[in-house]
């Protein structure tokens, strides 16, 4: 029933151009961008990430990492970078209300009517584009820190969203008596009849003792085709606590590309927790580094494919240095014709001692259909360590299954059961309880959808 493939690596590193025939769209949109920016400090970090662009192209199947996800439907279409802020009514969007600020962007560009901000001593907000109207970007601390996590020297989706972005945001928590409040980002895409791309751009410094929590959440309001090329760049500061929540429920017909990109210093403490739920392709590549000593991480997500969906998460945990700690779990669940694709690579350096490093992919298959493909990876240089990693593939329970339905459950009421307590796991990792009964409701609703629907074969 199972299709899971473990592959050795290749040494293949060229990527492929862009579409020739979308070359010049790309070519005149980006001078229209960069007429605009003016003398901003963020316009020739923007020409270099376009040229890298040009140079690079979107990646292809031919490349390790990209071995299991083709974006070739990507690269053929034209999509045209959203330039502002669409009309949206408040009332379209749905949004829970978490006690703390809500920020919404549409396409990529802050809507000041739609956001209602907290005034907080913990917390300091501000937008791209108004940041990047200041002379320089030390005036900030954690824009200073843009373009610096994220590398578009050989990565094309990020070298697109750092030529495209204009507005996005930007985060710091300073330290303060009490936790801050939940900082709710919503990033809409209204997706318009032409195919059109949204670029978000996160930058989030966690100062030294800070404790913060922000919850990123991607939704869509039509069925059309879009894109949605999403960048973040986090910092954690030193005895810094910080945890984001990633929530992708986008329709499917838009394409999601997202990468995280984290550095953590002493004694500092992140937690990632992503729900991929919605998509046609969503690709989340989250890379860590544990640059100083006694820092921690702890990434939990969990993936829910159905009809003919591509759901890939690739992980990097660095450990650098000696003395921290990460602990990783993914789950998927994979319906109908969906493929779930896990790459999970912990690389533990020479100088790294005492590490401890736990990597784990456990994988549920609801059709015969549907498939996996999942590789967790350690990489150890140093010699004082306790690592391990491991992965599995099953199905529900049929004996458990047929326990439910003796007692009065009808089949669809058994599963739905039996999957979210595979699920749980991962929805209560997430501290907070009002953020965490959310995620699980947003997964319960979309499990029951599923079965009541009969997609499981």
């Amino acid at each position: 029933m199972d299709r899971c493939r473990r592959e050795q690596r290749s040494t293949v590193s060229k990527p492929i151009q862009n579409d020739d025939s979308n070359r010049g769209h790309y070519q005149a949109q980006f001078a229209n961008f960069d007429a605009e920016r003016g003398g901003s400090w963020l316009a020739p970090i923007a020409r270099d990430a376009f040229a890298q662009f040009e140079t690079l192209g979107f990646p292809a199947r031919h490349l390790e990492e990209w071995r299991y996800t083709n974006v070739a439907p990507i690269a053929r279409q034209a999509f045209t970078p959203a330039s502002c802020a669409g009309d949206v009514e408040l009332d379209a969007l749905s949004f829970e209300s978490f006690g703390g600020s809500r920020v919404v962007f549409v396409d990529g560009h802050y809507s000041a009517e739609l956001s209602d901000i907290v005034d907080s001593a913990e917390i300091q907000f501000e937008t791209l584009a108004r940041v990047g109207e200041t002379e320089a970007a030390s005036a900030n601390t954690a824009a200073a820190i843009y373009g610096t996590l994220a590398n578009s020297k050989d990565d094309g989706f990020a070298a697109f969203n750092t030529a495209f972005a204009q507005d996005g945001a930007v985060i710091t928590f300073q330290r303060g008596d009490n936790a801050a409040a939940p900082v709710h980002l919503i990033f809409v895409s209204r997706g318009d009849t032409a195919p059109v791309a949204s670029l978000p751009r996160v930058t989030i410094v966690a100062k030294a003792g800070s404790q913060g929590l922000v919850v990123q959440d991607h939704i869509s309001l039509s069925d059309n085709t879009a894109l949605t090329c999403a960048v973040s760049e986090i910092v954690t500061e030193a005895d810094s606590s910080l945890d984001v929540v990633l929530v992708q429920r986008e329709s499917d017909a838009t394409y999601h590309i997202a990468k995280q990109c984290v550095r953590q210093h002493r004694n500092s403490r992140f937690g990632m927790h992503t729900v991929n739920l919605g998509g046609a392709i969503l690709r989340n590549d989250l890379q860590i580094v544990l640059a100083e000593e006694h820092s921690e991480c702890s990434l939990n997500g969990l993936y829910l494919a159905t009809g003919g969906q591509i759901v890939d998460n690739h992980t990097l945990v660095d450990h650098a240095v000696p003395d921290c700690t990460s602990d990783e779990y993914y789950k998927g669940i994979m319906a109908e014709r969906s493929r779930g694709v896990f790459r999970g690579r912990v690389l533990v350096r020479p100088d790294a001692q005492r590490t401890a490093a736990t990597q784990q992919n456990r994988n549920l298959l609801l059709a015969r259909t549907a498939e996996v493909d999942t590789k967790p990876q350690l990489e150890i240089y140093a010699d004082d360590v306790k690592c391990n990693h491991g992965s599995s593939i099953g199905q529900l329970d049929a004996d458990a299954l047929f326990f439910l339905r003796a007692r009065g459950l009808n089949t669809a009421a058994a599963r739905v059961l039996l999957t979210m307590g595979f699920a749980s796991q991962v929805t209560q990792s997430i501290a907070n309880p009002d953020i965490r009964a959310w995620t699980a409701g947003l997964v319960t609703t979309q499990l029951e959808a599923l079965f009541d629907a009969g997609g499981v074969s």
